[in-house]
């Protein structure tokens, strides 16, 4: 299948969901664009490896994220997309997104918060935009604003539903009560709102619906029931070319059900993880104050008024510090069984959509 994005040519409508910290960069990325879909950067404290990272945390940031868009490119050899996912809620959001433009990003992808103004740091460029929605309301809400002011639609949109990993698009009361609209109806209700769009402006939103895409077959459902795509994103930690440490994998690898919880994360937002040390600790009363912070999060409340500093614990997940790192994941964690290769992953994937569309 090839999916035309507002210009731009996708083979297969698979998006690699954008992981922070550090878990999708340009070795993840760049291999899933080579074949054929979109490889994601996470922005989110790309530059924590930098020298200079504790005093110039920005710097560091945009010079890793350059460094990691070129870099991806190389390795997809000119074929598919290379996005990267920017949280609106994020310091310094906008610099980030004309940083991306700037370094080649095909695609930004924009979540954790409503992206409001994002058409305005994109117009005249050749980057794709997209928004990520968790319901109509913000599908609808996003569409006549960009409609309004911008005279501009998304060129695709991402539908994170429940399942997903990272923080969450739902309140902590629907999480514990299981009242969540589940992928279908979200996506059927997101589809039936766009549709005044599309014909105001005479091309299709194409829609990716993520959150629990676990198999091939479940991109079939999403194929069948009117989306472009799928964005998957646990299933990408268990490869041999995701950029998280080993630890991080075999974390994910040996994840029982009873280990993946819903947790309050330090930025207000309900999020899912591996239930390891930190959180455990969490849990008894323990707190880890950050001896310093370099303004990563808006919405972070900072100091003592958080009992641990969410960008550090990301950053020690990906080092591979099981004891103190948080190790974010989707709902399904527990059925990921091994490591493997882009290629092979992708691979069956779309022979099992294949085989379940026939």
């Amino acid at each position: 299948m090839n999916l035309d994005l507002n210009g731009k040519l996708l083979k297969h409508g698979i998006i690699q969901g954008g992981m922070g910290v550090g878990v999708s960069l340009s070795e993840l990325a760049g291999n899933v664009a080579k074949e054929g879909c979109m490889g994601v950067i996470s922005s989110v404290n790309i530059g924590y490896k930098e020298s200079d990272f504790l005093k110039n945390p920005f710097e560091a940031n945009m010079r890793a994220l350059k460094y990691h868009i070129q870099r991806a490119k190389e390795i997809s050899q000119g074929n598919g997309l290379i996005a990267v996912n920017i949280m609106v809620a994020v310091s310094h959001y906008a610099e980030t997104v004309k940083c991306a433009i700037e370094s080649g990003a095909d695609a930004i992808i924009s979540g954790a918060g409503l992206p409001l103004n994002l058409p305005e740091y994109v117009k005249d460029t050749k980057a794709l935009y997209a928004p990520i929605v968790s319901s109509k309301k913000a599908a609808e809400l996003l569409c006549k604003r960009f409609s309004k002011k911008y005279n501009s639609i998304p060129d695709f949109m991402v539908i994170e539903g429940s399942k997903a990993g990272g923080h969450l698009g739902f309140s902590n009361k629907e999480l514990e009560d299981h009242t969540c609209q589940d992928n279908l109806t979200i996506l059927s209700e997101v589809l039936e709102t766009i549709k005044p769009y599309e014909e105001k402006f005479k091309r299709k939103i194409n829609v990716f619906l993520g959150g629990g895409i676990f198999t091939g077959q479940d991109m079939a459902i999403a194929l069948k029931n009117g989306a472009s795509g799928v964005q998957i994103g646990t299933r990408f930690i268990a490869t041999k070319e995701c950029d998280a440490s080993e630890t991080f994998k075999d974390v994910i690898v040996n994840a029982k059900e009873s280990d993946i919880r819903i947790i309050k994360s330090p930025v207000g937002m309900p999020a899912r993880a591996v239930f390891t040390p930190l959180l455990q600790n969490l849990e008894k009363g323990k707190t880890f104050f950050a001896k310093r912070c370099n303004n990563c999060l808006k919405a972070c409340p900072k100091g003592d008024k958080i009992p641990y500093c969410i960008s550090r614990a990301l950053i020690e997940a990906v080092k591979g510090n099981r004891e103190e790192g948080l190790f974010f994941c989707g709902e399904n964690a527990s059925r990921v069984s091994k490591i493997v290769t882009v290629k092979d992953l992708i691979n069956e994937i779309l022979v099992d959509c294949n085989n379940n569309l026939n």
